[in-house]
């Protein structure tokens, strides 16, 4: 398979999405779009991969690159490509399909369980995965699920945590691909945004929960990766 990545920030990579793909050998090129890295074309590629960062998605002042982000995502809809989008990357997906994005009304970082969705249970998906896994979360903004699309994730502090569309683009408001480098990242370059918040931990917090968590929310990335259409 020939994977594109979309890259909004140096400190957020690819994370175990890059070690999946070693592992099953399919193909990877990236655009960095903060280093003004080209945009490819869909015919070039099969799966768009759009990762997360700290911006919004209309804030084309600060960041003259996201219209033409936009139109790609658009034109990759349009003529029927895969395509997982993390965080900002699944508001991007949310927009291309119709959805508002919009601040959430409570921030959520830190880890904190999702809940599957009865359609998200029945969806083969996430058949096997437990009904509440706790994952990795560093957001503000959301969006409404999309018409025509798969509500497959909840929580108690966002309501629109993961979609599915025509089992080919998969929206995660959450961070599965998260590894012990990239949270350390984020915490480094973000750390300002850990205020008191009923949905926000601390560094500590954060810091000292990772290593019960890393091995399953990196499993069950693996697992959707594989399934996706």
């Amino acid at each position: 398979m020939r994977i594109h990545a979309l890259q909004h920030v140096e400190f957020e990579g690819l994370g175990h999405i890059g070690q999946w793909i070693a592992d099953r050998g399919h193909g990877l090129a990236l655009t960095r779009l903060y280093a003004g890295d080209p945009l490819p074309r869909p015919e070039a590629f099969d799966r768009l991969v759009i990762m997360g960062g700290p911006m919004n998605i209309y804030e084309d002042d600060k960041f003259p690159w996201l219209p033409a982000e936009r139109a790609l995502i658009g034109e990759a809809v349009a003529a029927g490509k895969s395509a997982v989008g993390v965080c900002l990357g699944a508001q991007l997906l949310a927009d291309a399909l119709g959805s508002p994005v919009f601040a959430g009304a409570n921030k959520e970082i830190g880890w904190w369980p999702i809940q599957l969705t009865e359609a998200g249970k029945q969806s083969s998906l996430l058949a096997g995965v437990a009904e509440a896994p706790t994952v990795f979360h560093w957001h503000g903004d959301t969006f409404d699920i999309p018409a025509g699309a798969v509500h497959l994730a909840t929580s108690e502090g966002c309501p629109s945590q993961a979609f599915l569309y025509d089992d080919r683009i998969l929206g995660l408001q959450f961070h599965l691909e998260s590894t012990p480098e990239t949270v350390a990242a984020i915490l480094a370059h973000c750390g300002d945004e850990l205020v008191p918040g009923r949905y926000i931990q601390s560094e500590a917090q954060i810091s000292a929960a990772g290593p019960a968590h890393f091995p399953a929310i990196n499993r069950l990335l693996a697992t959707l990766l594989d399934r996706l259409g």
